[in-house]
């Protein structure tokens, strides 16, 4: 008998060893999320996360910004296996210290759910990996535009403003058009709310930066019909113009009909940065999109505005009508998000109830308006539900960066205080940031679905 406990108290002593010498971190909790167990690497990456510098629930430790834990856990039906395997998520408050250039930090959290008690969560520092798989993903559109099909691309030099510098058959054979489109910026292969002037210039950056750029998406014949596409930009050897001569082409671009491989590259996009629920953009695109974006800003400025929504008690639609009814409820304001926004802008939901729209280029009296337009639409529609029209309505906060300088993390904090202000207010309102919301912030924390009182 001693010794076998001499035995099981040597295996413990190895668990407890490995535990605090794995690579990455690891949590032992209970199905509440209380932490029984934790290795360093797991502070030092949760603790950035603390409330009140105490690191006891993992769920609440980790509800700012993967808010869906809890629930995926509590609706995970096996006796035990992963609850979520490589689960994405930006830290708000992420970053290089010292550097001009803030980055959020990215972890990878894999949930598992040991027994009916106990839960294992593993959790890494992925940043640089995203950044290189970002890269690889380029890298791999970029030789998918060369190495595939040879006629089914349209082929055009376009000059330093991004003007289309002459006609030749494959462009008619793609996309349509003839001649008059010489002079015409290269936008016309874009529908007219996929791209912005701004966006156009910054492309021509982004290719004399990194010798070329790519993007994939929904481009425009000349009598109006659409196809999936994809425009690869790179600049021409030897385009320096002499003094007094015409500027001429200084790129090529290459426009591919890529519709045949659409449903392969949607699928990796939805598997990648798509909500499960909504079908619209996740917390990681959105972050991602709104780095991008901030950049660009900081090199050519020009506003960015983020708008925040929420669904007012949320909390009583679930109650009465269970979380199906919940889902549809969701998957009806989705509906009606994409309906209100550009196809530029990006429209994601960042967790539970509560939603984000990234609006490139527009400032904060332009994207209120905009808000104030999706309000009211919540409004004065019903969701069905198992054949009962649900009403509810929604609130949102609106902020804007004039220059890109601050980063995801301020847009994102301005705007969570506005709409706390618009819940405080009454809910079913809109209102914009201003610094007098600073002070009326309790604890300054980003806001999470359903901690707002739904029961005042």
């Amino acid at each position: 008998m001693s010794r076998d406990l001499d035995q099981l108290g040597a295996e413990y002593e190895a668990l407890i060893q490995f535990l605090y010498l794995a690579p990455v971190g690891l949590v032992q909790a209970d199905f509440h999320g209380e932490i029984a167990m934790m290795n360093p690497i797991s502070a030092q990456l949760l603790m950035p996360l603390s409330r009140d510098g105490g690191l006891d629930n993992l769920f609440t430790a980790l509800q700012d910004v993967a808010p869906e834990l809890r629930n995926l856990c509590a609706t995970y039906g096996a006796p035990s296996g992963k609850v979520c395997d490589g689960l994405h998520v930006h830290l708000n408050a992420g970053g290089v210290t010292g550097s001009a250039k803030r980055v959020p930090q990215i972890l990878s959290i894999t949930l598992l759910k040991l027994d009916a008690t106990r839960l294992m969560a593993v959790i890494s520092d992925v940043t640089e990996q995203v950044r290189r798989e970002r890269q690889l993903r380029q890298s791999d559109a970029w030789l998918n535009a060369i190495l595939t099909g040879i006629s089914d691309y349209a082929l055009a030099s376009i000059d330093w403003q991004g003007r289309i510098c002459e006609w030749n058959p494959s462009i008619e054979r793609v996309t349509g058009h003839g001649q008059d489109i010489v002079g015409q910026p290269f936008s016309v292969f874009y529908a007219p709310d996929a791209i912005i002037p701004e966006h156009l210039h910054d492309r021509l950056r982004e290719a004399d930066a990194n010798g070329w750029t790519l993007d994939e998406g929904r481009r425009l014949r000349a009598d109006g019909s659409t196809f999936w596409g994809s425009v690869l930009i790179a600049p021409l050897p030897d385009r320096e113009p002499l003094p007094g001569e015409d500027p001429g082409p200084a790129y090529c671009l290459i426009l591919r009909d890529i519709s045949d491989k659409r449903e392969a590259s949607e699928r990796r996009r939805r598997e990648t940065f798509a909500d499960y629920l909504t079908g619209l953009a996740n917390r990681r695109a959105l972050f991602e999109a709104a780095e991008q974006e901030l950049q660009r800003s900081q090199a050519l400025p020009r506003p960015t505005a983020l708008v925040v929504i929420d669904a007012d008690h949320f909390k009583a639609i679930n109650d009465r009508h269970g979380h199906p009814g919940g889902d549809a409820v969701l998957q009806h304001l989705a509906a009606i998000l994409t309906s209100t926004f550009r196809e530029v802008d990006v429209v994601a939901r960042i967790g539970g109830e509560e939603f984000a729209v990234l609006l490139p280029s527009t400032d904060l009296t332009r994207a209120a308006v905009v808000a104030e337009r999706l309000r009211a639409a919540v409004a004065s529609q019903s969701a069905m539900v198992d054949g009962v029209a649900v009403r509810f309505t929604v609130s949102a906060g609106v902020a804007a960066s004039s220059n890109g300088r601050g980063g995801v993390d301020l847009l994102l904090k301005q705007a969570d205080q506005a709409l706390y202000a618009a819940k405080r207010a009454g809910r079913n309102r809109v209102e914009r940031w201003r610094p007098e919301l600073v002070a009326k912030r309790p604890h300054d924390h980003a806001h999470h679905p359903g901690e707002d009182a739904d029961a005042a």
